[in-house]
C-alpha cells in the first residue's frame, strides 16, 4: 500500500512502503500500531469492543480479533512476531452516564501487549476526548491530534415520533 488510507471500526491495514499513511477516528475505540522494525513492516487495526462473543463477520469489532488478524497480516507480509512493538491509542470516555467502555477497550488492549509479550512503546488512552490518528507503519511515526470534547455533544436518545417510522 501507498498514500493515505483510513480505516473505520472493525478495518485494520497493514504496509511496506515508506509513503504509506493508516489514519483513523477514536472515542472509545482501541487503534492498535504495530511494527516490527526491521522488517519495515506495520499496521494498525481500530476495534470497538474488548471481548464478544460473535463469530462470524461481526467478530471484526473485538479486540482479541482485531488483534490476531492485525499481527497474522504483519507476519504474512513478512514481520516477525518476536520484534513487534507497539503504541495504543484511544479508550474515552465519551459519555458519562454509560458503561466506560473506553476504559475496558485500554485495560484489554494493555494486557494483551503484555500478555503476548509485545513491546508497548506507549501512546495516548483514556480522557474523554476523542482523538484523529495518522500513523506511518515503516518508521512508527504516529500524529495525534485532540479532538475538541465540544464537538460532541450528549443527547439524550429520544424515540422518533410516530409519524416518522416507516414499517414495511
Amino acid at each position: 500500500m501507498n498514500g493515505l488510507r483510513i480505516l473505520i471500526q472493525g478495518e485494520h491495514g497493514v504496509a511496506d512502503h515508506p509513503d504509506s499513511v493508516l489514519a483513523t477516528v477514536l472515542g472509545s475505540c482501541i487503534a492498535a500500531c504495530l511494527r516490527d522494525p526491521v522488517a519495515g513492516i506495520g499496521g494498525m487495526n481500530h476495534f470497538l469492543l474488548p471481548e464478544g462473543s460473535d463469530t462470524g463477520p461481526g467478530a471484526v469489532k473485538y479486540g482479541l480479533h482485531a488483534m490476531e488478524l492485525l499481527i497474522n497480516s504483519l507476519i504474512r507480509a513478512g514481520a516477525s512476531r518476536t520484534r513487534l512493538e507497539a503504541k495504543l491509542f484511544g479508550g474515552s470516555r465519551m459519555m458519562r452516564g454509560l458503561p466506560d467502555i473506553g476504559t475496558a477497550n485500554a485495560r484489554f488492549a494493555t494486557e494483551f501487549l503484555r500478555r503476548e509479550g509485545i513491546a508497548d512503546l506507549g501512546g495516548s488512552l483514556g480522557g474523554d476526548r476523542g482523538r484523529k490518528i495518522r500513523y506511518w507503519p515503516v518508521t512508527g511515526r504516529v500524529q495525534m491530534q485532540l479532538l475538541d470534547p465540544a464537538l460532541v455533544q450528549e443527547r439524550p436518545f429520544a424515540p422518533p415520533p410516530k409519524s416518522q417510522i416507516d414499517l414495511f
